[in-house]
């Protein structure tokens, strides 16, 4: 059967995930995109339901079909794929770090947080810590991030929550009068902590950093996007690449 309302209610559940505050009282979040879908199955994610037009009804294990209108009217998609899938939020209880990891301080454009997301997966920093952020789980973001939020692990909670469970880990902060980072010799485990794109860190956070770096730049360029600072701190820290 192909669901043709938009006013059917599992469709006007799923249109709900869109906001905020819905994904955080039902715990879902939305996967929209093909291969997103099928990169989320093979990652072994919980995932609800999938749900797709007609065409792609057999590229999925008993979806959900809908019209294209009514896929277009679930979608934030500038040009709908035609498949989506709806996704527990993983619950990952505060912990420490078994490895390096990444701090991110109030960071509010998703575009930024899943790119950072999708950085830190291809670099193998598996838990980010966020303090304050934009939603991870927001379409944006999870599209940004590129399935990369499917394998790292997120934590959330308050400034003084992080902090204590970071005990023990150096904190290195990204910051304009650190030290070059092409001249620092990072310590076998630490946290990168990146700001707020404005702001920056928080003043408690850079009290707290054992270390501050910076990413040289020409006199033209007042600063970078948070998300390319964090790519080149991330990749420089724990692969050594020298200045070209």
């Amino acid at each position: 059967m192909v669901i043709t309302s938009k006013s059917n209610p599992t469709i006007k559940e799923i249109s709900k995930l869109n906001d905020k505050k819905y994904r955080k009282i039902s715990g879902l979040y939305i996967v929209d995109g093909i291969k997103p879908v099928k990169e989320c199955i093979r990652a072994g994610c919980e995932i609800q339901f999938i749900v797709c037009i007609e065409r792609f009804e057999n590229e999925f294990n008993n979806p959900i079909v809908v019209s294209e209108s009514v896929f277009e009217s679930l979608s934030t998609e500038k040009t709908p794929q035609g498949a989506l899938a709806v996704v527990k939020i993983p619950n990952f209880k505060l912990k420490s770090p078994e490895n390096s990891c990444i701090l991110l301080d109030c960071l509010q454009d998703p575009g930024n947080l899943g790119t950072i997301i999708r950085t830190a997966n291809a670099a193998g920093y598996s838990e980010i810590y966020l303090i304050n952020c934009t939603d991870p789980y927001s379409p944006k973001a999870v599209r940004a991030s590129m399935s990369g939020i499917f394998f790292v692990k997120i934590y959330t909670g308050t400034r003084e929550e992080i902090l204590s469970v970071l005990g023990g880990v150096p904190i290195v902060c990204a910051d304009m009068d650190g030290n070059d980072i092409f001249n620092f010799t990072p310590p076998d485990k630490y946290c990168l902590c990146i700001g707020n794109e404005g702001g920056g860190i928080a003043d408690e956070l850079l009290d707290l950093a054992e270390y501050k770096i910076r990413i040289p730049m020409q006199s033209s360029c007042e600063s970078l996007n948070a998300a390319v600072s964090a790519g080149i701190a991330m990749y420089q820290l724990k692969y050594g690449l020298k200045r070209l």
